[in-house]
């Protein structure tokens, strides 16, 4: 397979859990999902925080899929197949992660239209979650009538968008703008995130959301913030 650009490695040696996450994708890339599977979980029962194990071994490991793809070091179904088998070690870990005592806090997640890359987004419910939140995740593709009714049903604190590629921001500004023109909606913060935000400097603000993240520990760190800013009722 050719090579395609000559994009630098996510995998730094020296990272957090590095070990941990070149073995996770490897058993990725060797289409060993048991094998990934088990590392992870061994690592969580020998007392590595979940939290840990989503920004230091789940996250770059996707990247690095990407990556991966983009260079032509993989084809489209080996990435897929990373994808899902990481959502699957993910579910793995949800009776850890939903046993949390909740707080005061109501979010809900979502992608926009057209845009299928969801786990970044589930990542950051899951992040939610882990903090107390009662989160709502809708998912990828979703229809803007149908968050602006979950931010209604929910009361929701905050609404987090999450975007893959720069071709769907327009998408983005329009579900803020929906979410904006309703009155119910007026106490909503609206929080972005993705590759688009991350590589550019204020570019939240120019789709009219209160602020970005560059990853899930950031955007629970922020939304708690602004709730805690929020008129008592």
């Amino acid at each position: 397979m050719d090579s395609g650009p000559d994009v630098p490695s996510f995998l730094a040696p020296d990272a957090p859990l590095a070990v941990l996450t070149r073995g996770y994708l490897t058993a990725l890339l060797d289409g060993d999902q048991h094998q990934a599977s088990t590392l992870i979980l061994d690592a969580v029962a020998t007392g590595v925080p979940i939290t840990d194990i989503y920004l230091y071994v789940f996250q770059p490991a996707q990247y690095e899929v990407g990556r991966l793809w983009a260079t032509h070091d993989i084809s489209v179904a080996q990435a897929h197949y990373c994808t899902a088998a990481t959502q699957v070690v993910m579910s793995k870990l949800y009776p850890h992660i939903f046993a949390v005592a909740g707080q005061d806090g109501t979010l809900v997640a979502t992608c926009v239209a057209g845009d299928l890359h969801e786990i970044g987004n589930r990542m950051v419910a899951d992040f939610f979650e882990m903090d107390g939140w009662d989160t709502h995740y809708l998912g990828a593709n979703t229809p803007v009538a149908d968050v602006v009714t979950a931010v209604i049903d929910r009361k929701a604190d905050v609404l987090a968008i999450s975007v893959t590629i720069s071709a769907y921001l327009p998408e983005v500004s329009a579900l803020i703008k929906a979410v904006r023109a309703r009155a119910d909606c007026s106490t909503v913060a609206v929080l972005v995130g993705g590759r688009p935000f991350n590589s550019t400097p204020g570019l939240w603000q120019q789709v009219g959301a209160d602020g970005t993240a560059a990853d899930a520990q950031a955007a629970v760190k922020l939304a708690n913030r602004f709730r805690d800013r929020r008129p008592s009722s």
